[in-house]
């Protein structure tokens, strides 16, 4: 079939992106789903920064892609073996599959699944195969999604079913930014009531964990960003104080605020001084966490004596060490229930047509998570 969907060819376009077009809106075709897999029509799709790191080239992807991958809509029709699924049903994409068979999907670790790793690396759904092309030409798929499209064929084990008067534009948001920010608050950090918290990059993932850590009971919840417009809506959201990240005594201020350190510093500027300031905020005996992604060449300066003597953990958190087909529909429960209010991340919609104007918008930094509206 003929679907429209964004296309990167090159990475490394220079912004402002509204001139250099780094993304192509086409007509493309998409193979019919194949065993275990599932046509899509896609509602709603997320601009992340994990999609314009592919743009600038930080996140190095094979070429060409079709590229999103935080989304969420209907199913249209099933490949062979798909039996849980059926056409009409609402659904919510994760960028990770897990093939329930590896090491770590056995150990219950599914963000660890090792082919689903190593499809997403090559552009390939779990299967191996790729379902999208231009012409004569394959594309390759973004994380197992490829959600910038009005369609998207996806394997089954990309999906979570969720309920139908879940609206689509909150329900996509549940796929990366909720699942990854709730989650490593929740799942990786287990943070408990009356623990401090400290949250670096307050971007949909980061105010994501500020809105977990409220949920956690966290007493106090430190926000730091540069911009003070993010750094006001973490303050409405709930943060006990805020931070800006250019002052130059940022580290002294969140250890005065936490007399000595908070419980657990979350870093998700995906920037090394970032992790390195986090670190450093984070007290004797306490955990820091990070799930930015900075470019791979990235490395930070630790202090081993202090890991030491100290007894510090620093601790990575891929989409939140999250089990999606459990956490997505807590999550989702925890929001109707007012106590994980994600609806304060969207900053607006935009049409397909639009987004190399929004990715100017999110390099920027003066959105949080606009949506690419389908409907």
């Amino acid at each position: 079939m003929k679907v429209k969907a964004a296309i990167l060819r090159e990475m490394g376009a220079q912004a402002p992106y509204a001139v250099s077009q780094p993304l192509s809106v086409e007509e493309i075709d998409l193979d019919p789903p194949g065993s275990g897999e599932v046509l899509v029509r896609i509602k709603a799709a997320g601009l992340c920064h994990s999609d314009l790191s592919v743009i600038n080239g930080s996140r190095p992807r094979p070429m060409p892609m079709a590229l999103g991958h935080e989304a969420a809509g209907e199913v249209v029709t099933v490949g062979e073996g798909v039996d849980d699924l059926f056409p009409g049903d609402h659904v919510v994409m994760v960028f990770m599959p897990s093939c329930g068979h590896c090491l770590p999907c056995a150990a219950g670790r599914p963000a660890l699944c090792e082919p689903g790793a190593a499809a997403n690396g090559k552009g390939t759904l779990l299967s191996g195969e790729i379902r999208v092309h231009a012409g004569d030409r394959p594309l390759h798929h973004h994380l197992g999604c490829s959600a910038f499209a009005d369609h998207a064929v996806v394997s089954r084990r990309s999906l979570v079913k969720v309920d139908k008067d879940l609206p689509f534009h909150e329900a996509a948001l549940f796929g990366c930014a909720v699942l990854t920010g709730v989650g490593a608050v929740v799942n990786t950090a287990r943070v408990q009531a009356g623990e401090t918290v400290a949250v670096i990059g307050l971007g949909g993932v980061g105010l994501a964990a500020v809105i977990g850590a409220i949920a956690c009971g966290a007493s106090q919840i430190i926000a730091i960003d540069v911009s003070d417009e993010k750094l006001a809506l973490a303050k409405s959201i709930g943060a006990t104080a805020i931070v800006n990240a250019t002052d130059a005594d940022a580290v002294d201020q969140v250890r005065v605020l936490t007399a000595g350190g908070a419980d657990f510093v979350f870093e998700f500027a995906g920037v090394g001084i970032a992790l390195e300031n986090a670190y450093r905020m984070t007290r004797r005996g306490g955990t820091t966490v990070t799930a930015g992604l900075p470019p791979p060449d990235v490395n930070m300066a630790l202090n081993i004596v202090s890991l030491v003597a100290e007894e510090r953990t620093i601790k990575g958190s891929y989409i939140g060490t999250c089990v999606p087909m459990r956490d997505i529909p807590r999550y989702v429960a925890l929001y109707r229930a007012g106590r994980l209010p994600i609806d304060r991340l969207m900053s607006g919609t935009i049409p397909l047509e639009q987004i190399n104007e929004g990715f100017d918008r999110l390099n920027q930094g003066s959105v949080v998570r606009l949506i690419v509206d389908f409907s």
